[in-house]
């Protein structure tokens, strides 16, 4: 309730604001979620009956990061590629991204289209190419001759789709959805993947039997997103650290945490902030800052004025990959972000406070966390400031981590990707 409350307007907020104000713009918000809710079904409707008519172009590729959450990942990448190789330079590059014009976007090369709007469903029907990193609702139609790359968004640690064993009666989502109904969903979506990239064999091996998708669909290229952290400079470090105006004389410790299936409320999943960062300040302060990014879908705030000169937050639902480069250390839990960073070959720390309750209850996980891991497992804060504090890792045991899971990420995936979707056709 309080976190609603700080979301309406500031005049219902003032003091003597009366509960008949509140109660007429609760009812308002009510209605304008009820017209959307029609709205949506009668263009997914209409996108049904008309969508066959609608001829492809052979040259226009639809791009969707995260259901629309912005310009990043591995479509970002891949559209980078195209834009800077002029063989390319014939194919239209559509964005679909939510709210667009209030965030002011701007994409080189590319017309920017409203998520869920009646033109991002005519470019469904009308590119040639869907290029999306997550899974697409049901609704979205494929027709025979339009090429779906599936690039995804990370190498899982924790287990997906089919792979999740969980008792009888568990529900997924804040939609409530039944172990079948969340299996389903993955069915249709994979039942459309001409292309789905996989980062390594051993990701190859477990999308196999996650998504029950063919071997022969999957290409194994490496993430066209981690590029970038083999071809980096020290000037692209130093940009973005101007960007976000962070201090240059200190380290950056950076916090990225994921989310938890079973906390959330109406706006989305949330996130209990299960650490001290005023001891975290007391202990590494002198030779750190730190940048707290949660995963994109955690949706409440977090109160850091007590060490706001010290932790710098990032909105979830900015993109990971310039923080990478700028971190000398990350610290995670159960999020796949430790895939990506560990090619940077730097310290790498696991703090897992609910670990008991994570793996046994919520989801379970591929690797040997306290083998296959390229830093250790810690369920302790003091014991994890204290590795941090004394520079302990262990840089042999993250060099077998790279070679088993890193193998391809050599700076030259998005060529290797753009080759498999683009070469045969742009050869002809």
């Amino acid at each position: 309730e309080g976190r609603a409350h700080r979301h309406l307007p500031q005049q219902l907020q003032a003091a003597g604001a009366g509960s008949a104000e509140k109660d007429g713009f609760i009812k308002e918000n009510f209605i304008m979620k009820l017209i959307k809710k029609i709205l949506g079904k009668l263009i997914r409707l209409l996108y049904r009956l008309v969508y066959r008519f609608i001829p492809c172009d052979d040259h226009t590729i639809l791009f969707i990061s995260f259901h629309g959450r912005g310009y990043t990942d591995n479509p970002k990448a891949l559209h980078q590629y195209i834009t800077e190789h002029q063989e390319y330079a014939s194919y239209r590059c559509i964005y679909a991204i939510k709210h667009h014009k209030e965030k002011n976007l701007t994409i080189p090369n590319a017309k920017i289209i409203e998520y869920f709007s009646i033109p991002y469903f005519f470019y469904l029907a009308r590119s040639k190419y869907w290029i999306s990193n997550c899974k697409l609702p049901k609704y979205v139609l494929k027709k025979d001759n339009q090429v779906y790359l599936q690039t995804w968004h990370g190498t899982p640690l924790k287990k997906l789709a089919h792979d999740i064993e969980v008792p009888e009666g568990t529900t997924f989502y804040r939609s409530g959805m039944s172990v079948e109904e969340m299996r389903a969903t993955y069915d249709n979506d994979v039942s459309k993947y001409n292309y789905m990239i996989s980062p390594s064999a051993f990701t190859t091996e477990v999308f196999q039997t996650s998504f029950r998708i063919n071997k022969e669909r999957l290409i194994e290229t490496g993430y066209p997103r981690n590029d970038i952290l083999s071809n980096y400079t020290k000037e692209d470090v130093e940009t973005i650290k101007n960007r976000m105006h962070l201090p240059h004389d200190k380290k950056i410790l950076l916090y990225a945490p994921t989310w938890r299936d079973n906390s959330f409320n109406m706006k989305g999943y949330t996130f209990k902030l299960e650490v001290n960062f005023k001891k975290w300040q007391e202990v590494l302060g002198d030779e750190y800052i730190v940048v707290f990014k949660p995963h994109y879908l955690i949706v409440n705030d977090f109160n850091l004025d007590e060490v706001k000169d010290f932790v710098y937050y990032v909105d979830p639902q900015e993109d990971i990959a310039d923080l990478y480069l700028i971190a000398d250390v990350l610290v995670t839990d159960y999020s796949s972000v430790f895939f990506d960073y560990a090619i940077l070959k730097r310290p790498i720390y696991f703090y897992m406070y609910d670990l008991e309750n994570y793996r046994d209850e919520l989801r379970g996980f591929y690797l040997d966390i306290y083998k296959d891991l390229p830093g250790d497992v810690v369920e302790n804060e003091d014991t994890l400031l204290e590795k941090i504090h004394i520079h302990d890792f262990d840089y042999d045991r993250l060099k077998g981590f790279n070679e088993r899971f890193n193998n391809h990420e050599d700076g030259h995936a998005s060529q290797r990707v753009i080759n498999i979707l683009l070469g045969e056709q742009h050869g002809a």
